[in-house]
């Protein structure tokens, strides 16, 4: 019995994770997304998506304004979808889903961040598993607002960045 399709919006903001390198500046920058070729290798079967490129920089580069427009982005996405990705930058992406949840404390759809710690374009990056396991959680958890990375799942308010381990964890109390 085939599974029913999933309605996914997936928001793309920049980070690291859609970071390519800049041969003029010979940094790795914002600029060409590579989302498109890291979404063409995978197998998407449920998942009815569709893409808003919502803005293409690094996270430390966000305002409050920016984080407030994703926030109001989800909302309204929320209405036509049944989930919502947002590939977003480790740096403030704790920023952005507590804008999220205080903008929209009864979200009626999981919204999962995620983002990753190395450049899809390196050999030992997280990305590509970041991303597949976001398509998965966004499937699965409750509505709420949650980071999928690393095999975790994180709901929000409380998350946190520990740039020690590189990884997200719930801030204690």
């Amino acid at each position: 019995m085939a599974s029913p399709q999933k309605k996914i919006t997936l928001i793309s903001t920049g980070g690291t994770i859609e970071k390519t390198y800049d041969e003029q500046e010979g940094i790795l920058a914002n600029g060409t997304s590579v989302l498109e070729l890291m979404l063409g290798s995978l197998q998407l079967d449920g998942v009815v998506m569709t893409h808003i490129a919502l803005m293409d920089r690094d996270s430390r580069e966000m305002t409050e304004q920016d984080h407030e427009h994703i926030a109001q982005t989800v909302g309204t996405c929320s209405q036509s979808c049944e989930g919502i990705v947002v590939i977003h930058g480790t740096d403030t992406l704790s920023i952005t889903g507590e804008c999220i949840v205080r903008k929209y404390p009864e979200l009626a759809v999981p919204c999962v961040l995620t983002g990753a710690m190395r450049p899809w374009i390196m050999r030992n990056t997280d990305a590509l598993q970041n991303l597949v396991e976001s398509f998965s959680v966004v499937k699965l958890v409750e509505p709420g607002v949650y980071v999928a990375m690393h095999n975790r799942i994180l709901q929000f308010p409380g998350v946190v960045k520990d740039t020690k381990h590189l990884r997200f964890v719930k801030k204690e109390s």
